[in-house]
């Protein structure tokens, strides 16, 4: 167990460079005293590692020292061939280059080890988009990862709800959610998301921009994930469910919010109804959703919506009427 975070110690600083203690402490998951002890155990095994002290100081290792490590176990070896992901890959313009490094960490694994991975190709493939979505267009993917990678602010036309707007970000960094491809860059000074298919226009702006200190898309997109369903869904509705309804409703807003709503619901009348409490978008929005559950669902409130519906259920009614 040492051993392997001893390991782990010495790749973090070739990797990132100084760190603190306390930042080691954190990555390695165990106290500011272990660390300290690791890096004399490490040190006194001949590693260049050294200290600088101060606020600006911290552990790294001397310029230049690397360490070629070989002894990957079978499954670190399978789980690196799972982490190629081809399409996306491709998508950046980076699936040669995946190829290529692939090929390269194959040749290098002793026989066992590369007849494991073999194995992982053959029997793993990940698909990334949902069902029934056809593929985004990015013609503009290439651009932006361009000047993530090289820190350049780009002017973009973008359409969103309500139209079309300009912006000059700064582009911090992209992330893949099923299928879709986002942008996350600074406007005004703060972090904001961007789906990439909606640029309709970009351009490439002369100069470089700073990173903000301390930025972590990967914490910021967790962050961000957890407030969407709040900032998306805005109202609530009222509804009452037949069982039938009940048994639908986690396909009209998935397992997830469908659970919370039900838990939260009180017990069925003596026909088996549940009343329950779903968040909406919109009114617009949630006429066309709600109607999937058919008369399997009664809206109660608001009225607005009530209304809504019984004149789109009555003009529905109406038609079929006249074609029969």
């Amino acid at each position: 167990m040492r051993a392997s975070r001893l390991l782990s110690l010495l790749l973090l600083l070739q990797t990132r460079g100084r760190m603190t203690a306390r930042e080691l402490a954190d990555a390695l998951e165990v106290s500011v005293r272990t660390v300290y002890r690791d890096t004399e155990a490490l040190a006194a095994a001949g590693v260049p590692i050294y200290a600088d002290r101060g606020p600006a100081g911290g552990y790294q290792l001397l310029d230049g020292y690397r360490t070629r490590l070989t002894g990957l176990t079978p499954d670190e070896a399978e789980a690196l061939f799972l982490a190629g992901v081809p399409g996306p890959a491709a998508e950046l313009g980076l699936g040669t280059v995946l190829a290529t490094a692939q090929l390269k960490l194959e040749a290098a694994l002793p026989a066992e080890l590369r007849a494991r991975a073999a194995r992982i190709r053959e029997r793993f493939y990940l698909d990334a988009p949902g069902w029934f979505h056809e593929e985004e267009q990015n013609p503009f993917l290439g651009a932006v990862a361009e000047a993530v990678w090289e820190q350049r602010p780009i002017w973009v036309r973008y359409r969103r709800w309500g139209g079309e707007v300009t912006r000059t970000l700064e582009p911090l960094g992209l992330v893949l959610k099923a299928g879709v491809w986002y942008l996350v860059a600074q406007a005004g000074g703060q972090p904001r998301t961007y789906r990439v298919s909606r640029m309709l226009e970009l351009e490439l702006q002369d100069g470089r921009f700073e990173r903000p200190e301390g930025f972590d898309l990967a914490e910021y997109w967790r962050s961000w994930s957890e407030g969407f369903a709040d900032r998306l869904y805005r109202d609530r509705a009222t509804v009452r469910l037949s069982p039938r309804g009940v048994v639908l409703l986690p396909y009209l807003l998935g397992q997830g919010v469908a659970r919370m709503a039900l838990e939260a619901a009180g017990d069925p009348d003596a026909t088996g109804w549940v009343q329950v409490e779903i968040p909406i978008e919109s009114v617009e929005h949630a006429v066309p959703a709600l109607l999937q559950l058919g008369a399997d669902a009664e809206v109660l409130a608001p009225q607005s919506l009530r209304a809504r519906m019984a004149m789109t259920v009555g003009a529905l009614a109406r038609l079929y009427e006249t074609n029969t």
